[in-house]
Parts: structure tokens; sequence; C-alpha cells
């Protein structure tokens, strides 16, 4: 069995940050409820994913000597 693989087009920073905006719409339309609260904290557990993956992709990370 092969597994399907795909090039993707759309950055990882851009599909997390995109995945957060989509999870805080939908958490506004709904009333208090364990449901909101978890869309909330995957929202910010997606821009936290983001930020670290950009500052480490980022040119001011040096190795150590």
């Amino acid at each position: 069995m092969q597994r399907r693989r795909f090039k993707q087009t759309v950055p990882l920073e851009a599909r997390l940050r995109i995945q957060a905006e989509a999870d805080r719409e939908r958490a506004k339309s709904l009333p208090p409820s364990k449901e909101r609260e978890d869309l909330l904290l995957r929202a910010r557990r997606a821009d936290t994913a983001s930020h670290l993956t950009e500052w480490l992709n980022s040119p001011g990370l040096q190795p150590p000597k």
C-alpha cells in the first residue's frame, strides 16, 4: 500500500493562521460552553505553533558555536 503524497502549496504558518481565524469565528457564534472553550484553545495553540515555526525558520536564529 502506497501513501498518497502531495506538495503543500500554502506554508505551514499561513495554514495555522487560517485555522486559528476560522476557529475564532466559529467560537464567536457559539454561546459560552465547553465546545466554545475548546475552539478558543485550539485557536491559541495554532497561533503559538505558527509563531514558533516562524521563529525557528527566521534568519536571525543562529546555530550554536
